[in-house]
């Protein structure tokens, strides 16, 4: 079974909590092959029937890796979080493999250095990001936040009140809030990329794109 995920330069998923689910989930359904691996066999009965390949089996041991080809895959994904120990012995044992590129889950900071400075080529921290998230959405106008480095953010919203009936050169936004307007979404409309002819109306959705700060601003204006 693990073969045709292998001959494909799949990617492993370690670990079957909600991060490790999640991942394993849209990969499959983004045409991904993923090979699926945790070692309670309650989980591993559980994912069957909704991962086509799911294996019971302990990544903390290298002679585990080697039986599941885990050097075939071009990509491995460590979502063990809760067992601080499992997780650095595991993505070391990646490491030591020297094949796949490695994604691990973070809890903490200090976690994640560990994780760094043994070779994981990136480290996620979901719970905080998903709380920075939320708080973003929660705070103001905000539909979606993305944020990216340097704190640079793309968001979809509602138009504040001020740029309403304006086209985009009446309005001049980047002037004006610092930020860029990248596309306007009308109801019953498809989404269209924003050029200063664009007429804001008060039900559109707008994607917005620049500094989080300046983002914030410009979302909290009335």
């Amino acid at each position: 079974m693990a073969r045709s995920v292998r001959d494909n330069n799949g990617v492993l998923v370690i670990g079957l909590g909600r991060f490790g689910v999640s991942i394993a989930l849209t990969l499959e359904q983004l045409g991904t092959d993923v090979l699926a691996i945790d070692t309670k066999p309650e989980l591993v009965q559980k994912y069957s029937t909704v991962l086509t390949h799911v294996v019971e089996a302990d990544a903390t041991q290298m002679d585990t890796l080697a039986q599941v080809g885990a050097a075939d895959f071009s990509v491995a994904v460590v979502g063990v979080g809760t067992s601080l120990e499992s997780s650095v012995l595991i993505t070391a044992n990646l490491v030591d493999l020297g094949r796949p590129v490695i994604w691990a889950k973070a809890i903490s900071n200090a976690h994640g250095k560990i994780l760094e400075r043994i070779g994981a080529h990136h480290v996620v921290y979901p719970e905080a990001d998903a709380g920075k998230r939320v708080a973003h959405l929660v705070n103001g106008r905000l539909m979606d936040f993305i944020e990216f480095d340097d704190d640079f953010a793309i968001v979809k919203m509602r138009p504040p009140q001020e740029i309403q009936g304006f086209t985009l050169a009446q309005s001049d936004i980047r002037s004006n809030y610092g930020v860029t307007v990248v596309g306007v979404k009308s109801p019953g409309r498809d989404f269209t990329y924003a050029t200063p002819e664009t007429m804001v109306a008060p039900h559109d959705v707008l994607i917005v794109s620049g500094h989080t700060t300046l983002i914030e601003r410009f979302s909290n204006r009335p």
